[in-house]
């Protein structure tokens, strides 16, 4: 399965790197029977930022890594901030 915690990881990293000053970033886990949802918010950066919007590799990476194992990652504005979401399937029988 695809490591919900190199998703946050990395979407943590994303917020560090693109929204310098953020009041805060949330990270939600949940798991159900089916699968595990991911969800990562920075409320946006109150610093200048540098006009590059960056290499959209960790996006793709994230979403690379869940796709392998059927999942999918969403990101995108949400408010003023980021917001990055994956949907990862979950077999109960897997430690």
């Amino acid at each position: 399965m695809a490591s919900p915690f190199s998703i946050v990881q990395e979407a943590l990293t994303n917020a560090l790197r693109h929204a310098p000053g953020t009041p805060g970033v949330e990270v939600e886990i949940h798991r159900d029977a089916g699968g595990v949802e991911v969800v990562v918010m920075d409320g946006g950066t109150t610093l200048p930022v540098e006009a590059s919007p960056g290499s959209q590799r960790g996006l793709v990476g994230m979403r690379e890594r869940a796709a392998v194992f059927g999942g999918v990652v969403e990101a995108g504005r949400y408010g003023r901030g980021w917001r990055v979401r994956a949907l990862l399937p979950w077999d109960e029988g897997e430690t």
